[in-house]
């Protein structure tokens, strides 16, 4: 199986940046998609950004212009740079790996962090 682990959370002032790592271990024979969600207290989990295996790239509306995603493919490992943050942005970040099946017998799954803390404090 495929295990992921995050790191770069912490505390930060508003208006600062922050840059969250996550790399994949494992039984990686290949990834498709990789990319993070948040969940903000009181609020659903929702998504963030996204990176393709191709290098396609999508973001929350909101997150548009602070936040930017990348992967490192020799590495397994997919990265979040988040900028100009906000209080808003404060929340237990996620990522998650799309592993895709490699037999018939296999099927399409998420592989997912244990989260990782983002504090943004005024």
């Amino acid at each position: 199986q495929v295990q992921l682990v995050e790191s770069g959370g912490g505390l930060v002032q508003a208006g600062g940046s922050l840059r969250l790592s996550c790399v994949a271990s494992g039984n990686i024979f290949s990834i498709n998609a990789m990319g993070w969600y948040r969940q903000r207290p009181g609020k659903q989990r929702e998504l963030v950004a996204t990176v393709s295996k191709g290098g396609t790239t999508n973001y929350a509306d909101s997150l548009k212009g602070r936040f930017t995603i990348s992967r490192d493919h020799d590495k397994n490992a997919v990265s979040l740079e988040m900028n100009s943050l906000k209080p808003e942005d404060t929340g237990v970040y996620y990522c998650y790996a799309e592993i895709p099946p490699v037999s018939a017998i296999g099927g399409l799954y998420n592989a997912w962090g244990q989260g990782t803390q983002v504090t943004v404090s005024s």
